[in-house]
Protein backbone atom coordinates (compact mmCIF):
# COMPACT_ATOMS: atom_id res chain seq x y z
CA UNK A 1 0.00 0.00 0.00
CA UNK A 2 1.88 2.96 -1.10
CA UNK A 3 1.07 5.23 1.84
CA UNK A 4 0.47 4.03 5.12
CA UNK A 5 0.53 7.62 7.43
CA UNK A 6 -2.28 9.21 5.48
CA UNK A 7 -5.22 10.72 8.38
CA UNK A 8 -7.97 9.57 5.94
CA UNK A 9 -10.45 7.27 6.75
CA UNK A 10 -12.46 4.82 4.19
CA UNK A 11 -15.86 3.39 6.60
CA UNK A 12 -16.22 -0.86 5.89
CA UNK A 13 -18.38 -2.85 7.71
CA UNK A 14 -18.94 -0.87 10.15
CA UNK A 15 -15.53 0.38 11.04
CA UNK A 16 -13.45 3.12 9.72
CA UNK A 17 -10.36 2.04 8.29
CA UNK A 18 -6.80 3.96 7.64
CA UNK A 19 -4.15 3.25 5.21
CA UNK A 20 -2.08 1.56 7.90
CA UNK A 21 -5.40 -0.80 8.82
CA UNK A 22 -5.59 -1.78 5.75
CA UNK A 23 -1.82 -2.47 4.90
CA UNK A 24 -2.33 -4.28 8.25
CA UNK A 25 -4.75 -6.58 6.80
CA UNK A 26 -3.34 -7.02 3.77
CA UNK A 27 0.41 -7.24 4.98
CA UNK A 28 -1.15 -10.18 7.50
CA UNK A 29 -2.77 -12.20 4.61
CA UNK A 30 1.02 -12.09 2.81
CA UNK A 31 2.52 -13.63 6.03
CA UNK A 32 0.76 -16.19 6.94
CA UNK A 33 -0.57 -17.42 3.83
CA UNK A 34 -1.28 -21.14 6.04
CA UNK A 35 -3.82 -20.13 8.22
CA UNK A 36 -7.90 -20.33 7.45
CA UNK A 37 -9.86 -17.62 6.60
CA UNK A 38 -11.05 -17.59 10.20
CA UNK A 39 -7.20 -17.91 11.58
CA UNK A 40 -6.83 -14.38 9.75
CA UNK A 41 -9.70 -12.60 10.88
CA UNK A 42 -8.97 -13.59 14.64
CA UNK A 43 -5.28 -12.81 14.18
CA UNK A 44 -6.57 -9.17 12.26
CA UNK A 45 -9.22 -8.39 14.64
CA UNK A 46 -6.89 -8.82 17.70
CA UNK A 47 -4.19 -6.76 16.06
CA UNK A 48 -7.14 -4.04 15.22
CA UNK A 49 -9.06 -4.41 18.28
CA UNK A 50 -12.13 -4.88 16.13
CA UNK A 51 -14.11 -6.25 18.33
CA UNK A 52 -18.12 -6.05 19.29
CA UNK A 53 -19.36 -3.98 22.36
CA UNK A 54 -19.51 -8.44 23.91
CA UNK A 55 -15.69 -8.08 23.51
CA UNK A 56 -15.51 -10.82 21.27
CA UNK A 57 -13.66 -10.34 17.63
CA UNK A 58 -15.72 -9.07 14.80
CA UNK A 59 -14.91 -12.27 12.96
CA UNK A 60 -17.83 -12.50 10.34
CA UNK A 61 -17.17 -8.98 9.69
CA UNK A 62 -13.35 -9.28 8.80
CA UNK A 63 -14.18 -12.55 6.80
CA UNK A 64 -16.34 -10.37 4.76
CA UNK A 65 -13.59 -7.45 4.24
CA UNK A 66 -11.00 -10.40 3.19
CA UNK A 67 -13.67 -11.32 0.33
CA UNK A 68 -14.29 -7.78 -0.85
CA UNK A 69 -10.27 -7.61 -0.99
CA UNK A 70 -9.88 -10.70 -2.51
CA UNK A 71 -12.65 -9.52 -5.44
CA UNK A 72 -10.81 -6.65 -5.91
CA UNK A 73 -7.64 -8.49 -6.17
CA UNK A 74 -5.42 -6.54 -3.99
CA UNK A 75 -5.24 -10.41 -1.75
CA UNK A 76 -5.33 -13.89 -2.29
CA UNK A 77 -7.16 -15.82 0.36
CA UNK A 78 -6.86 -19.55 1.06
CA UNK A 79 -9.93 -21.54 0.49
CA UNK A 80 -12.41 -22.45 2.60
CA UNK A 81 -11.79 -25.19 4.57
CA UNK A 82 -15.03 -26.46 4.99
CA UNK A 83 -16.71 -26.25 1.77
CA UNK A 84 -20.22 -25.06 1.26
CA UNK A 85 -20.15 -24.15 5.07
CA UNK A 86 -23.17 -22.26 5.17
CA UNK A 87 -25.42 -25.09 3.80
CA UNK A 88 -27.23 -28.08 5.95
CA UNK A 89 -23.26 -29.31 7.62
CA UNK A 90 -24.45 -32.30 7.74
CA UNK A 91 -27.16 -31.84 9.76
CA UNK A 92 -28.98 -35.21 9.83
CA UNK A 93 -31.96 -35.40 11.76
CA UNK A 94 -32.44 -38.21 14.18
CA UNK A 95 -35.56 -39.79 15.96
CA UNK A 96 -35.56 -37.43 18.60
CA UNK A 97 -37.22 -35.10 16.08
CA UNK A 98 -39.53 -37.72 14.80
CA UNK A 99 -43.22 -36.62 14.67
CA UNK A 100 -45.31 -37.33 18.10
CA UNK A 101 -49.12 -37.27 18.35
CA UNK A 102 -50.70 -34.48 16.67
CA UNK A 103 -51.18 -30.86 19.47
CA UNK A 104 -54.53 -29.26 19.11
CA UNK A 105 -56.34 -26.87 21.16
CA UNK A 106 -56.60 -23.09 21.37
CA UNK A 107 -53.91 -20.97 22.53
CA UNK A 108 -55.46 -20.54 25.93
CA UNK A 109 -55.31 -24.46 26.53
CA UNK A 110 -51.55 -25.05 24.88
CA UNK A 111 -49.69 -22.01 25.85
CA UNK A 112 -47.11 -20.44 24.59
CA UNK A 113 -43.47 -19.37 25.30
CA UNK A 114 -40.25 -18.55 24.17
CA UNK A 115 -36.95 -20.28 25.16
CA UNK A 116 -33.09 -19.45 24.16
CA UNK A 117 -31.58 -22.04 22.87
CA UNK A 118 -27.75 -21.65 23.64
CA UNK A 119 -25.95 -25.10 25.07
CA UNK A 120 -24.62 -27.77 22.91
CA UNK A 121 -27.46 -30.47 22.58
CA UNK A 122 -30.13 -28.13 22.36
CA UNK A 123 -28.37 -26.33 19.60
CA UNK A 124 -28.24 -29.25 17.51
CA UNK A 125 -31.92 -30.56 18.56
CA UNK A 126 -33.18 -26.80 16.62
CA UNK A 127 -30.80 -27.55 13.88
CA UNK A 128 -32.48 -31.37 12.98
CA UNK A 129 -36.00 -29.98 13.48
CA UNK A 130 -35.54 -26.97 11.55
CA UNK A 131 -33.16 -29.25 8.67
CA UNK A 132 -36.26 -31.50 8.85
CA UNK A 133 -39.17 -29.15 9.32
CA UNK A 134 -38.86 -26.17 7.21
CA UNK A 135 -38.97 -25.43 3.77
CA UNK A 136 -35.55 -23.80 3.08
CA UNK A 137 -33.55 -25.97 5.99
CA UNK A 138 -30.87 -25.41 7.87
CA UNK A 139 -28.09 -23.17 6.95
CA UNK A 140 -25.22 -21.52 9.27
CA UNK A 141 -26.87 -18.13 10.82
CA UNK A 142 -24.88 -14.80 9.63
CA UNK A 143 -22.66 -13.19 12.03
CA UNK A 144 -24.53 -12.43 15.65
CA UNK A 145 -27.96 -14.51 16.07
CA UNK A 146 -30.17 -16.24 18.61
CA UNK A 147 -32.16 -19.62 18.33
CA UNK A 148 -35.85 -20.25 20.21
CA UNK A 149 -37.78 -23.03 20.99
CA UNK A 150 -41.81 -22.40 21.24
CA UNK A 151 -42.60 -24.41 24.13
CA UNK A 152 -46.02 -25.27 25.59
CA UNK A 153 -47.16 -24.74 29.13
CA UNK A 154 -45.65 -28.22 29.85
CA UNK A 155 -42.54 -28.03 28.11
CA UNK A 156 -43.50 -29.84 24.67
CA UNK A 157 -41.76 -28.09 21.37
CA UNK A 158 -44.23 -26.47 18.93
CA UNK A 159 -41.64 -24.59 16.63
CA UNK A 160 -38.52 -22.80 16.11
CA UNK A 161 -37.49 -19.29 15.27
CA UNK A 162 -34.35 -17.87 14.19
CA UNK A 163 -33.20 -14.12 14.76
CA UNK A 164 -29.38 -13.27 12.60
CA UNK A 165 -27.78 -10.66 10.61
CA UNK A 166 -30.36 -7.79 9.19
CA UNK A 167 -29.62 -7.95 5.11
CA UNK A 168 -27.09 -5.65 3.86
CA UNK A 169 -29.02 -3.07 1.37
CA UNK A 170 -32.91 -2.77 1.12
CA UNK A 171 -34.11 0.09 -0.41
CA UNK A 172 -37.38 -0.03 0.82
CA UNK A 173 -36.37 -0.26 4.55
CA UNK A 174 -33.66 1.94 4.26
CA UNK A 175 -35.45 4.64 2.43
CA UNK A 176 -38.43 4.04 5.23
CA UNK A 177 -35.37 4.43 7.96
CA UNK A 178 -33.86 6.96 6.45
CA UNK A 179 -30.54 5.90 5.97
CA UNK A 180 -27.56 6.96 4.50
CA UNK A 181 -25.07 4.51 3.14
CA UNK A 182 -22.61 5.69 6.07
CA UNK A 183 -25.54 5.15 8.95
CA UNK A 184 -26.76 1.81 7.36
CA UNK A 185 -23.06 0.49 7.51
CA UNK A 186 -22.33 1.61 11.23
CA UNK A 187 -25.28 0.35 12.98
CA UNK A 188 -26.83 -2.14 10.50
CA UNK A 189 -25.95 -4.75 13.53
CA UNK A 190 -28.89 -3.20 15.22
CA UNK A 191 -30.99 -4.05 13.38
CA UNK A 192 -31.93 -8.29 13.64
CA UNK A 193 -33.54 -10.65 10.62
CA UNK A 194 -36.12 -13.22 11.20
CA UNK A 195 -34.11 -15.57 8.89
CA UNK A 196 -36.25 -18.65 9.91
CA UNK A 197 -39.70 -19.39 11.33
CA UNK A 198 -41.33 -22.60 11.97
CA UNK A 199 -44.58 -24.23 13.25
CA UNK A 200 -43.96 -27.87 13.24
CA UNK A 201 -46.67 -29.81 10.86
CA UNK A 202 -48.10 -31.51 13.89
CA UNK A 203 -49.14 -29.05 16.05
CA UNK A 204 -52.59 -27.05 15.32
CA UNK A 205 -53.13 -24.07 17.61
CA UNK A 206 -54.90 -21.05 15.87
CA UNK A 207 -52.71 -17.70 16.78
CA UNK A 208 -49.63 -19.47 18.09
CA UNK A 209 -47.73 -18.10 14.97
CA UNK A 210 -48.57 -14.40 15.54
CA UNK A 211 -48.11 -15.41 19.87
CA UNK A 212 -44.78 -16.36 18.97
CA UNK A 213 -43.30 -13.31 17.38
CA UNK A 214 -45.39 -11.17 20.29
CA UNK A 215 -43.38 -12.83 22.87
CA UNK A 216 -40.18 -12.05 20.46
CA UNK A 217 -40.44 -8.58 20.28
CA UNK A 218 -41.27 -8.66 24.04
CA UNK A 219 -37.49 -10.48 25.07
CA UNK A 220 -34.93 -10.16 22.32
CA UNK A 221 -33.55 -7.06 22.91
CA UNK A 222 -32.83 -8.71 26.34
CA UNK A 223 -31.71 -11.76 25.18
CA UNK A 224 -29.20 -10.02 22.64
CA UNK A 225 -28.37 -7.01 25.22
CA UNK A 226 -27.31 -10.24 27.31
CA UNK A 227 -25.22 -12.57 24.51
CA UNK A 228 -23.76 -9.44 22.36
CA UNK A 229 -23.71 -6.86 24.64
CA UNK A 230 -26.32 -4.13 22.66
CA UNK A 231 -30.27 -4.12 22.16
CA UNK A 232 -31.23 -4.06 18.68
CA UNK A 233 -33.87 -1.86 17.77
CA UNK A 234 -35.86 -3.40 14.99
CA UNK A 235 -36.68 -6.69 13.38
CA UNK A 236 -37.20 -7.66 9.44
CA UNK A 237 -38.05 -10.62 7.60
CA UNK A 238 -39.54 -11.69 4.34
CA UNK A 239 -42.47 -13.38 3.33
CA UNK A 240 -42.56 -15.45 -0.28
CA UNK A 241 -45.69 -13.76 -1.29
CA UNK A 242 -45.66 -17.28 -4.21
CA UNK A 243 -46.25 -19.05 -0.96
CA UNK A 244 -47.36 -17.08 2.26
CA UNK A 245 -49.80 -14.58 2.82
CA UNK A 246 -47.85 -13.35 5.81
CA UNK A 247 -50.94 -13.71 7.98
CA UNK A 248 -49.04 -14.03 11.55
CA UNK A 249 -47.13 -11.08 10.65
CA UNK A 250 -49.64 -9.35 10.08
CA UNK A 251 -51.30 -10.17 12.78
CA UNK A 252 -48.62 -9.58 15.45
CA UNK A 253 -48.21 -5.66 13.88
CA UNK A 254 -45.97 -6.07 11.90
CA UNK A 255 -45.13 -3.79 9.24
CA UNK A 256 -45.30 -4.03 5.44
CA UNK A 257 -42.74 -1.72 3.64
CA UNK A 258 -42.73 -3.21 -0.27
CA UNK A 259 -40.60 -6.02 -1.87
CA UNK A 260 -37.19 -6.62 -2.35
CA UNK A 261 -35.42 -6.60 -5.48
CA UNK A 262 -35.09 -9.98 -6.01
CA UNK A 263 -31.59 -10.58 -4.72
CA UNK A 264 -30.13 -12.39 -2.38
CA UNK A 265 -30.29 -10.76 1.33
CA UNK A 266 -26.35 -10.37 1.48
CA UNK A 267 -25.50 -9.46 -2.25
CA UNK A 268 -22.95 -6.75 -1.98
CA UNK A 269 -21.24 -6.92 -5.56
CA UNK A 270 -23.08 -9.00 -7.40
CA UNK A 271 -26.57 -10.12 -8.32
CA UNK A 272 -27.71 -13.26 -7.14
CA UNK A 273 -31.43 -13.31 -8.53
CA UNK A 274 -33.89 -14.95 -6.29
CA UNK A 275 -37.78 -14.06 -5.88
CA UNK A 276 -38.79 -10.64 -4.38
CA UNK A 277 -39.67 -11.27 -1.30
CA UNK A 278 -42.43 -8.92 0.90
CA UNK A 279 -40.01 -6.87 3.75
CA UNK A 280 -41.91 -6.47 7.02
CA UNK A 281 -40.52 -5.08 9.54
CA UNK A 282 -41.33 -4.37 14.04
CA UNK A 283 -39.15 -1.34 15.67
CA UNK A 284 -38.60 -2.75 19.04
CA UNK A 285 -37.49 1.00 20.53
CA UNK A 286 -40.00 4.31 20.05
CA UNK A 287 -36.84 6.35 19.29
CA UNK A 288 -35.52 3.30 16.47
CA UNK A 289 -34.99 5.92 14.00
CA UNK A 290 -33.09 8.18 15.78
CA UNK A 291 -30.74 5.34 17.20
CA UNK A 292 -30.53 4.11 13.65
CA UNK A 293 -29.12 7.86 11.96
CA UNK A 294 -26.84 8.57 14.81
CA UNK A 295 -29.24 11.25 15.86
CA UNK A 296 -29.69 9.88 19.53
CA UNK A 297 -27.54 9.42 22.50
CA UNK A 298 -28.47 5.83 22.58
CA UNK A 299 -26.74 4.97 18.85
CA UNK A 300 -23.78 2.71 19.06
Amino acid sequence: MADTTSDETVLLFGRDFTALDLWIVTETVRRFPKLSQTELANTICENLKWVAPNGHNKVHSCIRLLERLAAEGKIKLPKKRTPGSRTSRGVIPTAKTDAPADITGSLADVGAELKPVLDRYEVSLWNQYVERYHILGYRLPFGAHQRYFILSNHGQPLGCILFAAAAWALEARDQWIGWTQTDRSKRLHLVVNNTRFLIFPWVHVKNLASRALSLAAKRISYDWQARYGYSPVLMETFVDPEKYLGTCYKAANWVLLGETAGRSRMDRYKQYLSTPKHIYVYPLNHDFRSILRGESGDAK
